[in-house]
């Protein structure tokens, strides 16, 4: 147990260096298996020489062996594989899927998203809605519009803020998606969940 925490320990304290840095953003072959780097936002982790788009250097952690970076929870990069291995699609779904459950405030469209977790835009599309049963798309705005909810029955925050805090900015299209998942305006909504409504799990209110 002792060996464990003193090689986590370890792992943790290998430095970004400004060569290793340089290996990263050069895409350096010959620095493949000396160290590999891992990318916080998205839980992924690489061999230099990936052609990745190049990370924000804050976000970079150095492994000098792929078993360190899994320890810590990173998972390898579908393109160039640093473990010799194809990351399973489930995995890699679900680290997107996370990704976008923590950000769904920022922009993001799935050439965004298949260059940052290193797929093709259609191969991230096809295997996404194959796993979720959902698209990216429809999957991101999901997250959005319950947490939109959320906002609405909590706070007093205007329909257009509520919008622009939870990724979709246009008032009209926010009122259009939320109209259309759950059958009332965002306005109408919070009318009623103010008064003698009860929203129920499956989206329907229920006079009481």
């Amino acid at each position: 147990m002792g060996e464990g925490v003193t090689n986590m320990n370890t792992a943790k304290e290998e430095a970004l260096t400004e060569e290793k840095w340089e290996a990263i953003v050069g895409n350096d072959a010959s620095y493949d298996f000396v160290f590999f780097y891992a990318v916080k936002s998205t839980g992924i982790f690489c061999r230099p020489s990936c052609k990745s788009k190049v990370p924000n250097r804050a976000n970079v952690r150095i492994f000098r062996t792929a078993e360190e970076a899994i320890r810590e929870e990173f998972r390898p990069c579908k393109r160039c594989k640093p473990t010799g291995e194809r990351l399973p699609d489930r995995e890699w779904v679900d680290a997107i899927a996370r990704y976008m459950e923590r950000h769904y405030d920022c922009a993001m469209t799935l050439n965004m998203l298949a260059e940052m977790f290193h797929g093709s835009p259609y191969h991230l599309h096809r295997t996404f809605k194959k796993i979720m049963n959902a698209t990216p798309v429809a999957y991101l705005q999901g997250i959005r519009l319950d947490k939109a909810r959320e906002l609405l029955a909590q706070t007093n925050i205007s329909i257009a803020e509520i919008g622009s805090r939870v990724g979709l900015p246009n008032p009209s299209y926010f009122i259009s998606l939320f109209k259309r998942k759950f059958g009332i305006t965002p306005y109408e909504y919070r009318k009623r969940i103010m008064g003698t409504g009860i929203w129920t799990q499956g989206g329907a209110f229920d006079e009481k």
